[in-house]
Order: C-alpha cells, then structure tokens, then sequence
C-alpha cells in the first residue's frame, strides 16, 4: 500500500476533521494553467524527480496524495502548486536536489488543518462545492481559515472516478483553534 502523509485526528465534526499534520518535505511544482490541467502538467515533473530524476539517481517511494493547492490571490492568475510528499522521515537535507529547476524542496512544519473527504473524479466544479461546504462548516464551529485550499487526491487517474478517494484540506489560523 502506497504511504501516506501522516497526521493526527485532534477532534471529529459531523462532515470533516480537525487535524495535525506531522512535519514533511515536498517536492512541488508551480503552474500557471486551469485545475483541470494543472496536475497532469506538473505531474511527470514531479514523477521524474521520485524516478532517479535527481543529482543522484535516487529513485524516492511515491506516496499519496498528491497536491493540488492554490491560495485566494492567485486564483485569478490560475496558479497552483502541485507537490508529492516526500516519504516519512525524510529530511530536506538528506533528500537528492531535483534535477529539474521546477522542483522545489520545501519543508513543513506541524499544521494544524481541517480535512473534509470524498468520492468522485476530484473535478473543478466538485472540489469547489466541498470547499465550500467545509468552509462554511468550519465557520459555523468557529474555526478561522487560512486563504489557501489543497485539493489532496490518493488514487491514480486510470482508476473509476466513482471510486477515487479525495480530500480537501485547509490550514487553520492556529490562535483560533
């Protein structure tokens, strides 16, 4: 089974969760392009730096999900930040340089977030209508969010959309938790 981004559950609403996310390195890629094209332009960039495509022909376990993330301002330029998370107990330092100057490597500290899953191809429309419903979640818990929305996507594109398994996640302004 593909690793996954390692967080704790901090508390349970009725439609999403408060959680902790563990510190992490990615490796991500920035776009200028609309959702629907911006992970698969991104994608083999980032698929080729896990795939020996560093200064040390390191070949780097894929693990899940892969991001999609854009904040409020750069919504209208249609800039996204597609990004892989690196596996568990990698340290920025220890990690190979890409070769490839698109790839960045970037450190996360603990975060606290809100996560809200769901079934389906992780479309434009449908991951917008989940950030709004986990927005306006949040807000009736008194939850203040940051401007940013990760669209989090755990299954290849060839599998069912009917059967894909996604999450939307936001950062949390941490002294309002």
């Amino acid at each position: 089974m593909t690793e996954r981004q390692e967080f704790k559950v901090l508390q349970k609403y009725d439609d999403f969760e408060l959680r902790e996310y563990l510190p992490c390195v990615i490796a991500e890629v920035k776009v200028s392009a609309q959702y629907s094209t911006s992970t698969s332009s991104a994608f083999s960039t980032l698929f080729s730096y896990i795939s020996k495509g560093n200064k040390s022909s390191e070949k780097i376990a894929m693990t899940a999900p892969v991001i999609t993330a854009q904040n409020a301002e750069s919504a209208e330029l249609d800039e996204w930040y597609v990004s892989f998370v690196m596996p568990s107990g990698a340290t920025f330092g220890q990690l190979p340089d890409p070769n490839n100057s698109q790839v960045k490597l970037r450190e996360l500290g603990n975060e606290t977030c809100v996560a809200k899953s769901f079934r389906g191809k992780a479309t434009d429309e449908l991951s917008q209508k989940i950030t709004q419903e986990l927005r306006a979640s949040a807000s009736k818990a008194n939850i203040s969010l940051s401007n940013e929305t990760r669209i989090c996507r755990f299954d290849p594109p060839f599998k069912p959309g009917l059967f894909q398994y996604n999450e939307i996640v936001i950062p949390v302004y941490l002294d309002a938790v």
